[in-house]
């Protein structure tokens, strides 16, 4: 049950911007930053938390679970270090996968040559 509940949340999260994508104006980039935004929110309440219980890894894989990563990581050094462990916290959870993508992202421009 939780292989399926997985696959329909990340399918919501895809059909939802796929809808929001096509019937406006916005570009992938705002719908991310949305995405990014919704997740910072509902981790904010606590609500990301009972979503990954329920559905497990698949609120992992979505971009929202970056949000969720960014304020989790921000709240938990606010608690030791105050106003400081906000702006410190941040990058603690969320800096192997910007690490990835930045070293991903030139390895590829290496290798590839965007077209015309």
């Amino acid at each position: 049950m939780l292989l399926f509940n997985s696959f329909i949340f990340c399918g919501f999260v895809c059909m939802i911007s796929q809808i929001v994508l096509d019937n406006s104006k916005l570009t992938p980039g705002h719908i991310t930053s949305i995405l990014v935004v919704i997740g910072a929110f509902l981790d904010s309440f606590g609500i990301y938390d009972m979503i990954i219980k329920i559905v497990g890894g698949g609120a992992q894989l979505p971009i929202t679970s970056f949000g969720h990563s960014l304020i989790h990581g921000a709240l938990a050094r606010a608690e030791s270090l105050g106003f400081m462990g906000i702006l410190m916290g941040m990058f603690d959870l969320t800096a192997a996968g910007i690490t990835a993508a930045i070293i991903f992202s030139f390895v590829f421009t290496l290798f590839f040559k965007p077209k015309n």
